[in-house]
């Protein structure tokens, strides 16, 4: 399945909002990219492309906190369990944000574990709603929702991008795993200075000392700031296009949809079901799969027809075979139309020019309804219209009329109750 990428501004729901998109065929690589206002967005095609809103780091904050054991649901999109777990998210956070918890939209880390530490990630509820609806406004239902920059991202690196008023640095005040809530790690995003740099994580000599350049790991920027970037962190740094670090964001395991927005993800697994399966139909690791693939269905579809073939051909003899049966039995047919439908006709005439009654006339009938009916059972009257006897007589009991029914159907009658009268037709008229 192929995805789109699009990044939400930072002002909300502005109209001169610029939306950074990336369209990918397969989620690895870059098929168009580009910075439009929201009716400029390439349009997408229901079931062929997941959209991927993609959060700045700018309106994120990152809380390691520890959960009370059993208060992970099974499902974050359980109503009533989610409700639960939300409610304990606010108890633990309240301290720790600016405002009140219930104006955040928050969401865990993938796959938490109540057993050690868990990330939670927070965001301004209004302004998510609010560039969601408008997303969906524009005909783009979002299906993920994810970080640009994750804490995982954000341990192996540190991050210059270009903004309009400069470039911007994200890092770690201290390292993931050494950052809590009751320590004050955390995520610094700010205009890329000196002073700035000296915040991100110094290192420290054997004597306890803060050395002068920090210690900070790779250093990733996108072209335009890779110079400043380069001379305010003293070392090479990593290129990275903007299309490529969403790409990146889209790949990652998160998905902000929880909650109160579970919602926009309940088409999820849908999504990741037919994104691997457009994987399987165009990655090129998948050719040999693809081709055996397309072999055996070839193969099973020959031996269908081929199995199709010898079946009509033997209906055919069988056919052929009856007609032939009929025409030696009966040389003056010169054409075969139904040949057991003809056969019993034919059968029927040479009866009755021979004196004897057929199977289908009164004698005969009546002679096998009184063979099984019960012996105290008397017809009351006797009517012939269109190849049907109605005989009438007084209620039959059921099991009774069951047993003559079935018993009429043997000698090739087919028989009904219809109240106190009998139906009675030949199975294949004369």
């Amino acid at each position: 399945m192929s995805l789109l990428i699009i990044s939400l501004p930072l002002q909300e729901a502005a109209p001169a909002a610029l939306y950074d998109y990336v369209q990918s065929p397969d989620g690895s690589t870059v098929a168009a990219h580009g910075s439009v206002p929201l009716a400029l967005l390439p349009p997408t095609q229901p079931r062929l492309a997941e959209v991927v809103a993609v959060l700045p780091a700018d309106v994120l904050c990152w809380h390691l906190v520890q959960l009370p054991q059993g208060s992970l649901p099974r499902s974050m999109s359980g109503e009533r369990g989610g409700a639960r777990l939300r409610a304990i998210l606010d108890g633990l956070l309240e301290d720790q944000l600016l405002d009140d918890p219930s104006q955040y939209h928050l969401a865990l880390q993938p796959q938490p574990d109540a057993r050690g530490p868990v990330w939670v990630v927070a965001c301004s509820r209004t302004w998510l709603d609010s560039g969601l609806k408008a997303l969906a406004q524009a005909g783009h239902q979002v299906t993920r929702i994810v970080p640009e920059l994750s804490v995982q991202a954000l341990a192996d690196a540190t991050y210059v991008t270009e903004q309009p008023d400069g470039a911007r640095v994200v890092g770690w005040l201290a390292r993931p795993g050494q950052a809590s809530a009751a320590h004050g790690g955390g995520v610094l995003v700010a205009a890329l200075t000196a002073s700035c740099v000296g915040l991100l994580e110094p290192s420290q000599d054997p004597d306890g000392a803060a050395q002068a350049a920090p210690a900070i790991g790779r250093v990733v920027a996108e072209p335009a700031v890779a110079a400043l970037a380069e001379a305010l962190f003293q070392r090479p740094v990593v290129l990275q296009q903007r299309p490529e670090r969403l790409l990146q964001a889209a790949a990652s395991p998160w998905d902000l949809a929880q909650f109160e927005l579970a919602h926009a993800s309940r088409n999820r697994r849908w999504a990741q079901v037919t994104r691997h399966l457009g994987s399987l139909a165009r990655s090129p690791q998948w050719r040999a799969a693809r081709w055996s693939l397309l072999a055996l269905l070839l193969v099973n579809l020959l031996g269908l027809n081929a199995w199709a073939l010898r079946e009509q051909a033997n209906l055919r003899a069988q056919q052929q075979q009856i007609g032939a049966v009929l025409t030696e039995t009966f040389p003056k047919i010169a054409v075969v139309v139904d040949a057991p439908l003809q056969m019993a006709r034919q059968v029927a005439l040479l009866q009755r020019s021979r004196g004897n009654p057929a199977d289908s006339d009164m004698e005969s009938i009546l002679s096998s309804f009184s063979a099984l009916a019960p012996a105290s059972y008397a017809l009351t009257a006797i009517e012939y219209v269109a190849q049907e006897w109605r005989l009438s007589g007084p209620p039959m009991d059921p099991q009774a009329a069951a047993q003559v029914s079935s018993g009429l159907r043997a000698r090739g009658l087919q028989a009904s109750l219809r109240g106190d009268q009998w139906l009675i037709v030949p199975a294949v008229a004369p």
